[in-house]
């Protein structure tokens, strides 16, 4: 068996060497590295590095060297040979036949690089010459340099079917055609692929000439002809310009994807050097593998037109199974109509750079898209939004970013359907004689829906305070945000009020003494005070539904609703005993104004059962969100 330096590059190139050496070796992230304590060694301070962009790990303390094949040769002491076999299986690669036409093979391999290289320079000598006069036209008239033009090695084909492959004859016709410079076809001899076409190099991460695009100089079609998948080339491994952006991205920190060949290098003369771009494709899994062993965000910066933005959410789409912590897109979105070639040159590299300082995360893209999709006016359309948001998140293979997505993607849909509660303002009873004549009244909010009518059947200011409780208990930190509220707050008699002290007691101490309690050391606490039955009882799944009264609620959702529910405790007493003197003095005394005032606090006591009501509503949406979701 043969295996051909091609073979054993491209096998490291489809190997993440940091997911590798991670399946034995517990890694850090450090900066664009991993580091971690080397494995060859005994030390107890980190000084083994792990580099994917450069595809090798090296020890500083002990000069460990090596690749992803050295890794399993010398760490985990395979063969050479099985220790290819088991990467290749890994990257869905086969070995070379076992014969000697494998040798043959691997001997004209040799002889691609050289015969792409040797076209790359022919075609540049064209574009220097007379027949590429309109060639260079062009590059003028885009506003491409010299300088530039020399640096991605532009060249010109020319209008002729034999030009290329007389100058290329010591190579043969059957190298040239395995090298996609002819084309070959039945009964007829073979002739130049690329014809009347400006020509761009595409190169692999080592600089090499292993394929190239042809744009089109004048009308016809195809606009950009790209090589076919040869020996050197697979299109939906390749991307344009990244020998050049590898660097220039560990620079500058981020990797700019856009849609051609003549953006890359418009913004690359522009100053925006860590630019790349798939080969006229979407971009497949093993582009976006490429891209991310460069950035952990790579900003997607895609026209604005419908193609563009297609192509956005179809790589959006692309990338949910494979995000991981810290790993995913950002998309920048060009005006209507301009590419980032436009852009540049009409309104210089300083407007194309404010885009990148904001650009839309992956959540905001996937929202976006999904929102505009249709009109969202009946609940079934509602229901359809929430049946996509769950389906894309369902997509994501790891826990904790499906997890993050589909509480995202809650919240959002919450923000979007939900009532907006208005901030608490406590009543005050109006003096008599101060409303004037004919002065409008201002309703609060809506009646009291359906799913408040069992908390009003049960005395609200009991159940409620019943629900405060056991969410102080569930978020102990909470209490001294309320200190001042819940000191002054009467609560209800009995145990449930002994209780209430204990807990606002527990707080006092803990900010004495500088402690801080979680809700299992409230429980201990309580249980030796005598409490631990109706704390318990309080805390069962059959209470009031609030978020904060459960167990795995998301934090900031939780104090939310606890500081709203704490706010309608506060308010009910003062609103029952305002309408209890109305009442008083309409039963003493009949009067206009008395009986306007009477039915504004009964309207006032139906609000606050409707904040209440949407308390408990909200919760149950989110936890029928979470459950589609899972």
């Amino acid at each position: 068996m043969t295996l051909s330096p091609q073979f054993l590059d491209e096998l490291r190139a489809r190997t993440l060497l940091s997911s590798l050496i991670g399946r034995t070796t517990k890694l850090q992230k450090a900066g664009r590295e991993f580091r971690a304590c080397c494995p060859f060694h005994n030390e107890k301070s980190p000084s083994f590095y792990v580099n994917d962009d450069k595809g090798f790990y090296h020890c500083f303390g002990c000069s460990a060297h090596g690749d992803a094949i050295r890794w399993l040769t010398d760490q985990q002491g395979l063969p050479f040979m099985d220790a290819v076999k088991e990467l290749a299986q890994s990257a869905g690669m086969e070995l070379p036949a076992m014969d000697p036409r494998a040798a043959e093979k691997a001997e004209a391999a040799k002889g691609l690089h050289e015969a792409c290289a040797d076209a790359a320079t022919w075609f540049t000598d064209q574009l220097n010459g007379i027949a590429g006069s309109e060639a260079r036209s062009i590059l003028e008239k885009r506003g491409i340099k010299p300088e530039t033009a020399r640096a991605f090695a532009l060249g010109y084909a020319p209008d002729s079917r034999g030009k290329l492959k007389d100058a290329l004859k010591d190579y043969g016709d059957p190298l040239l055609i395995e090298a996609g410079l002819l084309i070959s076809v039945e009964q007829k001899t073979p002739y130049d692929r690329f014809r009347g076409r400006l020509m761009i190099p595409i190169r692999d991460p080592r600089g090499r000439t292993v394929a190239f695009g042809g744009r089109i100089i004048g009308d016809g079609e195809p606009k950009y002809l790209n090589s076919p998948e040869t020996p050197l080339f697979d299109k939906g491994r390749t991307l344009y310009n990244l020998d050049r952006a590898g660097p220039a991205a560990r620079k500058s920190g981020r990797v700019l994807v856009v849609e051609g060949y003549m953006d890359v290098i418009a913004l690359a003369q522009a100053g925006f050097e860590e630019a790349v771009a798939p080969l006229g494709t979407a971009l497949t899994e093993a582009q976006l593998e490429r891209l991310w062993r460069m950035s952990d965000v790579p900003i997607l910066c895609l026209d604005g037109d419908s193609a563009g933005q297609k192509a956005a959410i179809r790589a959006a789409h692309r990338a949910l199974p494979m995000l991981s912590p810290g790993r995913s897109l950002a998309f920048v979105t060009l005006p209507q109509g301009q590419d980032p070639d436009d852009l540049v040159r009409l309104k210089g590299p300083a407007a194309f750079e404010a885009l990148l300082k904001t650009p839309d995360p992956l959540v905001d893209k996937l929202w976006t898209h999904e929102l505009a999709l249709e009109p969202l006016d009946t609940p079934e359309q509602k229901a359809g939004l929430k049946h996509r948001l769950n389906e894309l998140a369902g997509h994501i293979v790891d826990a904790n970013v499906k997890h993050e997505y589909i509480a995202e993607f809650r919240r959002r849909y919450d923000d979007l359907y939900t009532r907006k509660r208005e901030p608490f303002r406590p009543f005050t009873p109006q003096p008599r004689g101060q409303r004037k004549p004919g002065q409008p009244w201002k309703a609060p909010p809506g009646p009291v829906g359906e799913g408040v009518k069992g908390v009003r059947a049960g005395g609200i200011d009991r159940i409620l305070a019943k629900a405060v409780l056991a969410g102080l208990i569930r978020h102990p930190a909470e209490i001294a945000r309320h200190m001042e509220v819940l000191g002054s707050l009467k609560m209800a008699d009995g145990a449930l009020g002994k209780l209430f002290e204990a807990v606002v007691d527990l707080a006092v101490e803990d900010m004495h003494s500088g402690k801080t309690l979680d809700s299992d050391g409230v429980l201990t606490i309580l249980a030796a005070s005598g409490f631990d039955i109706i704390a318990h009882d309080l805390l069962r799944a059959d209470q009031l539904s609030c978020s904060f009264t459960q167990k795995d609620a998301e934090p900031a959702r939780a104090r939310e609703d606890l500081d709203e529910a704490i706010a309608i405790l506060v308010a009910r007493p003062e609103v029952d005993a305002a309408l209890a003197d109305a009442t008083a003095e309409m039963q003493a005394r009949y009067s206009n104004e008395a009986f306007e005032r009477q039915i504004a606090l009964v309207k006032e006591q139906q609000a606050l059962d409707a904040r209440l009501a949407n308390l408990v509503q909200a919760n149950e949406d989110a936890r029928v969100f979470s459950a589609e979701g899972n």
